[in-house]
């Protein structure tokens, strides 16, 4: 028997049903991936940093989208930001162990444009490649400077916690942007240390701290004062201590980082060799390499405290009120 052909009136149900569902699928799609109402501005960040740019998102009060990336076995990135985007972008990334993460920001600040980003701010509370301001020798790279205009031409406008600037006066030299705000956390860890040591002796284990030492010691009144040191490379250091008495002081080492732990091993053990009553360590980058925390403890430091610009275990202070302050006002432009 021969099957009965659909009249036009099933087939008009059909097609409606069929209509029906595939705009139901696209409306749940559309909601999922973005709010219906517009932002005028969002803060992306990379997985491996949510948490940090959660807090710095619910300090500012802004929505907040993760990039997804993708890594393939030769090292190659594929990066996809949500599908449509408002007129000011911030982009998280600390810049810790740096390389692949500036191709990272290369990627997703030009994608950012594409998507209809008209400004689009770095936001790297760890801001890499300012040792180098100079060449030393003949034929080296001067990172700094080839970084920043890097950096330069991908944003409107940078923003980092405590940059290693030496022979620079401010970040916007490094890096030439219209808005280059160089952050110091060094009050804030001024005023951890206030509610963890009485009347303690601020001391900076070399000249370059000089600033973060001064900074961190003004609002409490808190006596202080530097070492001075001579490098003979990344761990042989010579430290000689000021003139000045610490026997049965509390002394805190305050630093803008710590990396090889070799220069704060050394100081701490001359500063109880003096006769030091305890050493801590607080310092706003918690790079530490591998076995250098192991080392400033064995040498001798007591408590080691450390801002959230880089995570680590030692993380005692957020720097994302401080960030949300100056990032604020860029956002609102």
């Amino acid at each position: 028997m021969q099957a009965s052909r659909p009249t036009a009136t099933s087939r008009i149900r059909r097609a409606s049903a069929r209509r029906v569902i595939r705009l139901g699928v696209r409306r749940r799609f559309r909601t999922f991936s973005w709010s219906s109402e517009p932002l005028s501005s969002v803060l992306l960040h990379f997985d491996d940093e949510a948490a940090a740019a959660a807090k710095l998102a619910a300090a500012c009060g802004c929505a907040i989208r993760p990039i997804e990336r993708h890594r393939f076995p030769d090292g190659e990135l594929r990066l996809r930001l949500p599908e449509r985007l408002p007129r000011v972008v911030v982009l998280f990334r600390g810049l810790a162990y740096p390389n692949e993460k500036l191709v990272e920001l290369m990627l997703a600040a030009d994608t950012a444009r594409a998507l209809g980003a008209e400004q689009v701010v770095l936001v790297a509370p760890y801001m890499a490649y300012m040792r180098q301001d100079i060449a030393f020798r003949v034929g080296e790279a001067v990172s700094q400077r080839i970084i920043g205009r890097y950096l330069a031409n991908l944003f409107d406008a940078v923003i980092t916690v405590d940059p290693h600037l030496h022979r620079v006066e401010t970040l916007g030299e490094a890096i030439p942007v219209t808005d280059a705000l160089a952050l110091s956390a060094a009050p804030l860890l001024g005023d951890f240390v206030a509610g963890r040591r009485r009347a303690p002796l601020l001391m900076g284990p070399d000249s370059e701290s000089a600033q973060w030492v001064a900074s961190a010691a003004a609002a409490h009144g808190f006596d202080h004062a530097v070492c001075s040191k001579v490098r003979h490379g990344d761990r042989n250091v010579e430290i000689a201590l000021p003139e000045m008495a610490v026997a049965g002081r509390s002394v805190v080492i305050v630093d803008d980082v710590a990396s090889t732990g070799h220069t704060v091993a050394v100081a701490t053990q001359l500063l109880l060799a003096a006769g030091a009553a305890s050493v801590d360590l607080a310092v706003t980058h918690a790079l530490f390499a591998e076995g250098a925390l192991a080392l400033v403890r064995e040498a001798g430091v007591s408590e080691v405290w450390s801002t959230d610009a880089i995570a680590h275990p030692t993380n005692a202070v957020s720097v994302a009120p401080l960030i949300a302050e100056a990032l604020l006002p860029l956002m609102a432009r």
